[in-house]
């Protein structure tokens, strides 16, 4: 069965090709090669270690509150949730804001 989107037939790609790859050429336009005896330190900060443990943290945090979701979905059922519009504009005006900071 084929299946045609906008035109274009559903075919199988071919992976792979007879052509072999080629090293990107220095601004001199000779090959770029790595020496096997060159060794770099690298040391990391403290600001480094203290954000990989934050992004750690934020890892473990769950992606939502579920006894918050748990209440929002039993007030739905019952029919006493009550969806504020006036509120929802604020929040949205405020995250705008928000954004509109941090990007200048």
């Amino acid at each position: 069965m084929t299946t045609k989107i906008g035109g274009f037939d559903n075919r199988p790609v071919q992976l792979g090709s007879a052509k072999s790859a080629t090293r990107p050429r220095e601004a001199s336009g000779s090959v770029a090669t790595r020496s096997a005896t060159t060794s770099t330190a690298v040391r990391i900060t403290g600001q480094a270690r203290q954000l990989a443990a934050l992004e750690q943290a934020l890892r473990n945090i769950p992606a939502a509150d579920e006894a918050r979701v748990a209440e929002i979905r039993a007030a739905i059922e019952e029919g006493r949730y009550e969806v504020v519009p006036e509120r929802i504009a604020e929040k949205l005006i405020a995250l705008e804001r928000d954004l509109r900071t941090v990007e200048k």
